[in-house]
């Protein structure tokens, strides 16, 4: 059995795809990675589950993101080499850590650790100094972030505003309706088939529905919309 094939097995990941891995786990990863090295002023991530997806409207996790002042920039669709320094590095942990000899998660996380120190903090990167002690700013983003005290950080105005600029195309289904976050929403039945611009009133907190024209062709309440609902990371409808 070849290496990458070892490293697919399902000992360390049982939930084996992130399509697999709730958004409240993901977001605790990331709080424990924010109050270590500080909120970070943007966060590039892949399409899919659970960042997103190009040219859409963004996910519970995202949201959750830009109300915290970290902008999220989505990498175009099958465009890997747009995050090449992340897929190196991805890939020179795997070497160094050799995952598929490792006995537990517990062995693979402690051979991750030391190989993430050695390349940060003792490796030579340029002028015979390591990475950390050349980009200062590894050590922390100069934003502070305390779990405990999110809310103070968090600000609902700055979702509003992302949605309100980010207009996405839906085509109107056979029953004259077109899915947001999960959840049908009645344009027409007259509209049935069309392509249509789907755009947020943060004044109203309402749903705009426009055709190709500009011509506004119904409002609804945004009513998964909310605070609280985001900072739950429950704006998406998820079936049972």
């Amino acid at each position: 059995m070849n290496a990458a094939a070892r490293c697919s097995t399902p000992r360390f990941s049982p939930q084996g795809t992130w399509s697999k891995v709730s958004p409240k786990a993901v977001r605790e990863q990331l709080r424990a990675a924010f109050a270590r090295w500080g909120l970070p002023d943007v966060m590039r991530v892949d399409n899919g589950v659970p960042w997103g997806s190009w040219g859409d409207f963004p996910t519970d996790l995202s949201l959750w993101l830009i109300g915290l002042g970290v902008a999220v920039h989505w990498n175009n669709p099958r465009s890997p080499q747009e995050n090449g320094v992340v897929e190196r590095s991805q890939g020179t942990s795997n070497r160094w850590s050799e995952p598929w000899s490792c006995d537990s998660l517990e062995d693979l996380q402690g051979r991750l650790d030391r190989m993430d120190r050695l390349y940060r903090e003792t490796y030579l990167y340029r002028e015979r100094l390591s990475r950390m002690a050349y980009f200062e700013g590894l050590k922390h983003s100069g934003r502070p972030y305390d779990p405990d005290r999110e809310r103070e950080l968090w600000d609902w105005s700055r979702v509003a505003e992302h949605l309100a600029a980010c207009p996405v195309r839906r085509q109107v289904d056979s029953k004259g309706q077109v899915s947001l976050y999960n959840r049908g929403h009645y344009v027409g039945q007259i509209h049935r088939g069309k392509e249509i611009y789907v755009m947020y009133d943060p004044n109203r907190n309402e749903w705009l529905f426009a055709d190709r024209e500009g011509q506004q062709l119904r409002s609804v309440p945004a009513e998964q919309l909310t605070p609280q609902r985001v900072m739950d990371l429950e704006v998406t409808h998820r079936r049972r």
